[in-house]
């Protein structure tokens, strides 16, 4: 499906947000701007500032006074740093708060095929610095200017053998947690396996990962989502589970000794 056009009331929210002091530009993300939304999607917002040269106040976002809550900045985590979750006339607009000052230094980093996995709230295994650049790929410009990359070739020959490398630890880990009847840190083990792999493959593709939301389907590993469903509760049972999902992801788990 192809982008959608902006309804009126998200046009004007987008020119708001775009005058405010510091903001460079305003971009569509997300599954409106890569026509993948279903009807009822919010509508992403990611307004882009420079820190260097003058920081996006957050309370100029409350100031244009519409219902729902805005974050202070680096509230949210270090790749989602912050933004607001507004309702604008019973549609729901998440906007986004990104520094170029920080983003642009990752784009080089994924250019060369280097990119860190940082903690971030919502993101089981984590959320690689080339996130970011993903969205500046994949939006829709409003306002101003944003670079615009394409996937690069390091990266893609890079960041899949070191996902691979992390789902082998994964299920290694598993198989200890397994071996002495944990269910919940083996079941969390194989959960951060399978989306390491999903991640390595669309690396490997030159797909873009915004998020971990249907990631394991874009990846093509739905047969790990029953394994993941039912573990098990006892050591044998997990264990059984820890192999069956090696099987399915191709990957054998890490030898330690």
């Amino acid at each position: 499906m192809p982008p959608q056009s902006l309804p009126g009331h998200v046009e004007r929210v987008a020119a708001e947000l775009g005058g405010l002091t510091g903001v460079v530009a305003v971009v569509l993300g997300g599954s409106r701007a890569t026509g993948r939304h279903r009807p009822d999607s919010d509508w992403d917002l990611g307004v882009y500032y420079r820190a260097s040269v003058r920081p996006l106040d957050p309370a100029e976002v409350r100031g244009l006074g519409y219902q729902g809550y805005v974050s202070e900045l680096g509230e949210w985590g270090p790749i989602v740093h912050g933004g607001a979750w507004l309702s604008i006339d019973g549609t729901p607009i998440d906007v986004l708060f990104r520094d170029l000052d920080i983003v642009e230094p990752w784009l080089r980093q994924a250019q060369r095929g280097d990119f860190e996995v940082l903690t971030q709230n919502g993101h089981i295994v984590g959320a690689p610095t080339y996130l970011t650049v993903g969205e500046l790929a994949l939006c829709r410009p409003i306002s101003g200017e944003v670079p615009r990359p394409g996937f690069p070739d390091a990266l893609a020959e890079a960041a899949p053998r070191r996902w691979e490398g992390r789902a082998s630890v994964s299920l290694m880990f598993a198989s200890v947690h397994a071996r002495s009847g944990d269910a919940a840190c083996c079941a969390g083990m194989l959960a951060s396996a399978v989306l390491c792999v999903a991640h390595a493959r669309l690396a490997r593709d030159r797909e873009w990962v915004l998020n971990e939301k249907g990631l394991i389907t874009r990846a093509g590993l739905q047969e790990a989502q029953p394994l993941l469903a039912r573990a098990g509760s006892t050591s044998v049972e997990l264990t059984a589970t820890v192999a069956r999902t090696s099987e399915v992801l191709g990957i054998e788990p890490l030898t330690s000794r």
